[in-house]
């Protein structure tokens, strides 16, 4: 008897103990827990668990997620045939550990039940297809590149680009929707994960959220499995509550780094950028659990952020996400340092399902918008040469710049998809002689966009957009 009670009850009930014969920091090989599978979870004599991760003809090889080394010689017994964690509509609004532990010093999380950390994806006889627009609350994506619920859609940029800030913003959005957002951290500062918490909570968005935290100081272990966990909470809310949901990886760079390191450990034989074979399939097996689901019709959207280094987006990571999801927001260096945010690279970007989500309105200005902007730098390599440009130049120029001004947004301020259609709309039609402020136009805007109850009708949208110019436009009486 070791005194640990549930450890002793599991040997009592006969499921398999195994000795362990040899430690390396967390990978530890334990003889005689044949027969096992993959992912079983297994606890230690010492009451700290793991899971398996290799089983050979002699020995298992155990991933250990406790803190405190473990010595050889101590006994470990298979505990449930798969790694389970806790689940439950009590997780959100917290803070919590991998491990589901709370962090924010609100008192213990009632779980519902546990979930599969490893689950296979929803087959497709099980999806149905996708045709909501997901409402981000970012200008440059919702009117240009969209996402409707149920999608896959990457964030790639080079480190400092405004990746985590895209994210928050749209996190800060979701209080004004029906949606519940899983943001997983992985291997991050505490810096960082202050900013991202002290953001959400004076946004009012924390209520509305879990936020899974692993850092940079913790087992390798606990990175690894992080964004698995936090998909395994949002299938919960998603599949047995049939509450949409959006799951934010931040980022899967830092989880391919800690897999690398887990896979070279254990003698795994190394691939391109010394990753492991199975990089693909860690990433995929992750991202494919996402979509819409025939039974409730509930969505669960996914946003793998990706750290391209020095804005390489054609090195493996990158690549390899890219071709998994549904389309990619790339931001860009050059772009931020120009001032505009959020970055967008409107070359890169792409929506491979987001336009189903766009009304007729919408389609007709995003196609307006980006052959605007393909005029705009034409006019902008012209005006480098200091020659007389032609009026349509002119033009092109001044209203490419009201655009950008009108995409840039900072981190707290968000606009609903009405709004948005009536910004873009009067920015684009302005006449010659008539001048715009765009910061009046977006402190108006909310009030304007709220008195429109169905962006659908257009004569009262037509009635807000006059309402709305009229109040914006420079010299004109308010």
């Amino acid at each position: 008897m070791t005194g640990n009670q549930h450890f002793d009850k599991l040997v009592e009930a006969g499921k398999p103990v195994g000795e362990v014969i040899g430690i390396e920091k967390f990978l530890v090989r334990v003889k005689g827990l044949h027969p096992c599978r993959i992912h079983a979870l297994v606890m230690f004599e010492d009451g700290s668990k793991g899971f398996v991760h290799e089983v050979t003809k002699s020995y298992v090889l155990i991933l250990h997620l406790g803190s405190v080394p473990l010595k050889t010689g101590m006994i470990a017994v298979l505990q449930h045939p798969e790694l389970v964690t806790k689940v439950g509509k009590d997780f959100v609004g917290r803070v919590v550990t991998v491990t589901g532990e709370p962090l924010d010093g609100k008192g213990p999380i009632a779980a519902d039940s546990t979930w599969p950390v490893f689950r296979e994806a929803p087959a497709l006889y099980q999806r149905k297809l996708l045709d909501t627009q997901l409402e981000t609350g970012v200008t440059a994506l919702d009117a240009l590149f969209p996402v409707v619920r149920g999608q896959r859609m990457a964030l790639l940029g080079d480190s400092k680009s405004g990746k985590s800030t895209l994210v928050t913003q749209m996190a800060i959005n979701q209080k004004n929707t029906d949606q519940v957002v899983v943001y997983v951290l992985i291997a991050k500062r505490r810096s960082d994960v202050d900013t991202l918490l002290s953001r959400l909570q004076e946004a009012g968005s924390l209520e509305k959220a879990i936020v899974i935290v692993s850092t940079m100081f913790e087992s390798l272990i606990m990175s690894y499995i992080a964004p698995y966990v936090g998909c395994a909470m949002a299938e919960y809310l998603w599949q047995e509550l049939g509450q949409d949901t959006i799951i934010v990886y931040d980022d899967l760079t830092s989880h391919a780094h800690a897999y690398r390191e887990v896979a070279l450990l254990s003698g795994v034989s190394p691939g391109r950028d010394s990753y492991p074979g199975d990089m693909f399939y860690a990433h995929s097996s992750l991202l494919e659990r996402a979509g819409r689901l025939d039974e409730n019709g509930a969505h669960l959207t996914s946003i793998p952020i990706i750290n391209a280094a020095g804005g390489d987006i054609t090195a493996y990571l990158p690549t390899n996400v890219m071709s998994i999801t549904d389309g990619q927001w790339i931001l860009d260096m050059d772009i931020f340092r120009s001032g505009v945010r959020p970055a967008v690279n409107m070359g890169l970007s792409v929506t491979r399902v987001g336009g189903v989500g766009h009304s007729k309105r919408q389609k007709s200005l995003a196609a307006q918008t980006l052959k605007m902007l393909a005029d705009y730098r034409q006019s902008e390599e012209f005006s480098h040469f200091g020659s007389e440009l032609a009026v349509e130049a002119k033009r092109a120029l001044a209203t490419g710049r009201r655009v950008f001004e009108l995409l840039t947004q900072s981190p707290g301020e968000v606009f609903s998809l009405t709004a948005q259609q009536l910004m873009l709309d009067i920015t684009l039609n302005l006449a010659d002689d008539e001048k715009l402020d765009i910061s009046q136009m977006k402190l108006n805007v909310t009030d304007v966009a709220a008195t429109l109850a169905d962006a659908a009708d257009d004569v009262a949208y037509e009635k807000a957009r006059a309402d709305l110019k009229s109040k914006s436009l420079v010299g004109v009486k308010k």
